[in-house]
């Protein structure tokens, strides 16, 4: 799933096999596939910064906007329907990410990161400290209903309906997010990594283009938020705003790489793995083993896992 034509057919096969491998897979791997989804969405939105030289410390600022925003619109408005707490969680990600875009666009490099950290805190304060936002124990999410159908089998909180939508509506991000990047502003981003000073004396608003970077990005990470508590059934602050959410992001979107929309996914899959047998067959050191594992790829893959694509791709 590289750059260029080759993308979109790649995704649309992918997209194929994981609809069509749901029936055969045990209900602790559809989780896992669902989550590793979920989760790469949120990565996918650091990775449209990435590409502008920006990395955000705080991206869990807005992975848990769009929880709780889905969470309270479910616990204080009766909403169950999946799409409308979709919609709710984004619009409360992205809107959040519009104000303070304003702020963000003039600050770069640890400033940058240090400033998403603080804001991202500030909302975690924000809900612990408040018993009407569920405080640290946070909220309970429904079984999501879809356009007023609701599935039948309710014993199950990952209904085919349910993996099915997060597979498509990574898809679909994935498939924007790689258009965007083919854009002129997504080619002004990897100018203004390279050189800010030249793309600004080509007449393009540097801070204009970091501002709506910012706010797909946002609105990416939010959606990955919705999901994520629609899987799972229950939002705290800990596990969506904690700057170790944030840090786990970072960690992804580096374990990755950032030369394909694809990447961010395939990071978070084997994240997902790692972690996973880590804390089955090695509970008191599953995170020396993802820290190993992510130092192994800084030293070999400086690129990230995609590297290892772009280099399979030049010997074929």
């Amino acid at each position: 799933m590289g750059g260029g034509g080759r993308t979109i057919p790649a995704l649309l096969v992918t997209l194929a096999v994981l609809l069509a491998v749901h029936p055969m897979l045990p209900g602790w791997a559809v989780n896992m596939v669902g989550l590793s989804l979920a989760n790469g969405l949120a990565v996918l939105g650091l990775l449209v910064i990435m590409r502008a030289g920006l990395v955000s410390f705080g991206h869990g600022l807005y992975f848990g906007l769009g929880s709780y925003g889905a969470a309270m619109a479910a616990t204080f408005l009766g909403v169950t329907d999946a799409f409308l707490m979709i919609a709710i969680g984004m619009a409360s990600a992205a809107l959040v990410a519009f104000v303070l875009g304003f702020l963000m666009a003039r600050y770069r490099g640890i400033f940058f990161a240090l400033l998403n950290l603080a804001f991202s805190m500030l909302l975690y304060g924000l809900l612990v400290n408040s018993a009407v936002l569920g405080s640290t124990d946070g909220f309970s999410m429904p079984i999501p209903s879809y356009l007023g159908y609701a599935p039948v089998d309710a014993t199950s909180r990952v209904s085919f309906l349910l993996y099915a939508l997060i597979c498509v509506l990574a898809f679909a991000a994935a498939l924007v997010v790689h258009r965007y990047l083919q854009s002129t502003m997504g080619y002004i981003g990897e100018g203004i990594r390279e050189n800010e000073v030249r793309v600004e004396y080509l007449g393009a608003s540097v801070r204009r283009a970091i501002h709506i970077k910012y706010v797909i990005a946002a609105a990416i990470t939010g959606l990955g938020g919705v999901l994520t508590v629609l899987l799972i059934g229950h939002v705290t602050p800990e596990d969506t705003v904690y700057w170790t959410k944030s840090g786990e992001l970072v960690f992804v979107a580096i374990l990755s790489g950032t030369g394909s929309v694809a990447a961010p996914f395939l990071g978070s899959m084997l994240f997902e793995l790692v972690r996973t047998y880590a804390l089955q067959y090695a509970p008191d050191l599953w995170q020396m083993l993802l820290g190993a594992t992510l130092l192994a790829v800084i030293m070999f893959l400086p690129g990230g896992l995609w590297s290892v694509v772009r280099l399979a791709r030049r010997k074929a």
